[in-house]
């Protein structure tokens, strides 16, 4: 991998990783359009790092207290009351999910899964999921000619059962096109929470599965060797970068905006592909390593 290629792949890491349009969809895709080799899942995972580094400064204070909070209810039941300690415990409950599939399914999302054809059709599929769920959220915030605004959920409503099936829902961005932010946020509009707490509590639960994602590819980079570590580092800092202005601006924009924008990308994208695949002019597979 050339310096140039990590710099657009690291840019395009951290302008992508947050938003609900598949990072992993997107380095694969910047490559294939280059026709460059595929970064591979080893490499979106270690850049990944860069970007979840800075949800863990942009978030830190929040971060903070769930920690001390969920460590002191380790030995004080008094505590396990307390929102930040449930907190804590719902994003390892919400990890779960991802923890087991990730490594059953290790293979799969290495080869078979990085098809664009896969892709292009995760990258519709979701799309159309995430407009429905924005659609009901905005139904319910808005309300209608007979029908008042309802309230609808924070995270302090946040419950076991609704951890898990956050989990569920970010487990499906192992395959590429979905997006791990675009899963969680529309299965939390599903369930009727706000479109802020179901963004906070996506990237809170990201977490943990992205971070040993990252480890446990970057044991396996070391002790295989097949990594250019100067071009993964350098574009692993510039997906921190990119990632950290990116959060900050989406948490205001779903504030008061719609994910409709999203919706029609990830449908026209996935559009795109498809045409350009049925036509020849894009090869489905990842390219071959040169050496």
């Amino acid at each position: 991998m050339s310096w140039f290629e990590s710099l657009i792949l690291g840019l395009v890491q951290g302008l992508t990783e947050f938003l609900p349009v598949s990072s992993s969809a997107h380095l694969r895709l910047t490559a294939a359009f280059a026709q460059w080799e595929d970064p591979g899942a080893a490499f979106t995972a270690i850049t990944q790092i860069g970007t979840e580094a800075a949800v863990l400064i942009y978030f830190r204070k929040d971060i903070g207290r769930i920690i001390s909070a969920w460590t002191r209810s380790l030995t004080d039941k008094e505590l396990r009351s307390d929102p930040d300690a449930r907190m804590g415990w719902l994003v390892i409950v919400g990890s779960v999910p991802i923890g087991v599939l990730g490594v059953t399914l290790k293979d799969q999302i290495e080869g078979p899964f990085r098809d664009l054809r896969i892709t292009a059709a995760m990258l519709i599929g979701m799309g159309i999921v995430l407009g429905v769920a924005d659609r009901l959220a905005a139904r319910d915030e808005n309300g209608g000619r007979h029908r008042a605004p309802k309230q609808r959920k924070a995270l302090e409503d946040l419950g076991v059962r609704d951890g898990l099936i956050y989990g569920l829902c970010q487990a499906m961005a192992l395959i590429p096109g979905v997006s791990r932010s675009g899963a969680t946020i529309s299965g939390g509009l599903f369930m009727g929470y706000k479109r802020e707490a179901a963004a906070r509590y996506s990237f809170l639960l990201a977490i943990p599965a992205v971070l040993a994602s990252g480890l446990f590819e970057l044991k396996d980079a070391t002790e295989g060797g097949h990594v250019s570590w100067g071009p993964t580092i350098f574009a692993t800092a510039i997906a921190f970068a990119v990632g950290y202005a990116v959060i900050a601006w989406f948490m205001k924009f779903i504030s008061t905006k719609s994910f409709m924008p999203f919706v029609w990308y990830r449908i026209a994208l996935g559009v795109v592909i498809i045409v350009l695949v049925s036509m020849g002019a894009l090869s489905p597979h990842a390219a071959e390593s040169a050496g």
